[in-house]
């Protein structure tokens, strides 16, 4: 019989601790909205943190409640805004590309360096041995702190100054934030003149450090014709929103530090040769 009655005990606190568990999770339940979830299947998926957010959950939940664009997300880009427009019912917009862009030239020819480095590869721990081994104190260091952090396989250090591959980019901006030197810039991925410098100093110091270093003389200013040209601390910097990509400052600039846009030559059709052109009229 003792059996049997710990067998009922135990079966009657089951019933009441379900009846309680059941009740507690219906009164403090958290409501998700529906939204959250589906959001969440159309974002990438990266986790790269560039939306500002920590992951891609994080940034579903703050869109969801209108705490956050629907174009957030920097890896998905456009399709993705459009995808997540139509999970909120809104319209998605037209977001322009943005991707990083490091404004140095100063590779290892045309930059000088005030002594060996032979710490860690580190561009944080040089810039903290009085600013680098560079000659000139604002110049990319070199040592890939920010190839390390890209997920994308967007930026590669060639003859020791850090380029971006403008096709992998998705200016989530973990290079922009890890660069000790501030050198790493958005701009819009369309836009192609770019002042490749970031030195303040003034010309004669710049020119003693580095070939192709921004010395502020003006001319760049003196011959866009849109007045896209702002200088700030004796460094040029472009109005993107001014800027025809004309390339005049380009051509002007004396130590050819501006970046032009890549013109595309047309592509000229050879003479048709006298016996084609019998061939041809022949066949008419």
């Amino acid at each position: 019989m003792l059996i049997v009655y710990a067998v009922i005990v135990l079966g009657l606190l089951g019933l009441i601790f379900g009846i309680i568990l059941d009740f507690a999770s219906k009164k403090f339940a958290v409501e998700v909205d529906e939204r959250e979830a589906e959001i969440l299947t159309v974002l990438p998926g990266a986790n790269c943190g560039g939306c500002g957010y920590p992951g891609c959950g994080g940034l579903a939940a703050a869109i969801a409640k209108g705490e956050a664009p629907i174009n957030g997300c920097p890896v998905g880009g456009a399709a993705v805004a459009e995808k997540v427009a139509g999970i909120m019912g809104v319209e998605a917009g037209s977001g322009e590309k943005m991707v990083a862009h490091v404004r140095c030239k100063g590779d290892c020819e045309s930059a000088k360096t005030k002594y060996d480095y032979s710490g860690i590869t580190d561009c944080r721990a040089a810039a903290s041995l009085i600013g680098g081994p560079k000659g000139c104190s604002y110049g990319c260091l070199g040592l890939g702190t920010c190839v390390q952090v890209c997920k994308f396989d967007a930026i590669h250090v060639v003859n020791g100054v850090a380029v971006v591959d403008e096709e992998k980019c998705v200016n989530c901006g973990k290079c922009i934030n890890v660069c000790p030197k501030g050198l790493i810039e958005s701009k819009p991925a369309n836009k192609a003149v770019m002042v490749d410098c970031m030195s303040k100093d003034f010309g004669k110091a710049v020119k003693e450090n580095c070939s192709v270093g921004c010395i502020g003389c003006g001319l760049c200013e003196k011959e866009c014709p849109f007045d896209a040209i702002i200088f700030e601390d004796k460094l040029a910097r472009i109005n993107y929103d001014k800027c025809k990509q004309c390339n005049k400052c380009a051509t002007k600039c004396p130590t050819k530090v501006i970046k032009p846009k890549e013109r595309k030559k047309p592509v000229v059709k050879p003479a048709a040769k006298p016996e084609e052109k019998a061939k041809e009229a022949e066949s008419k």
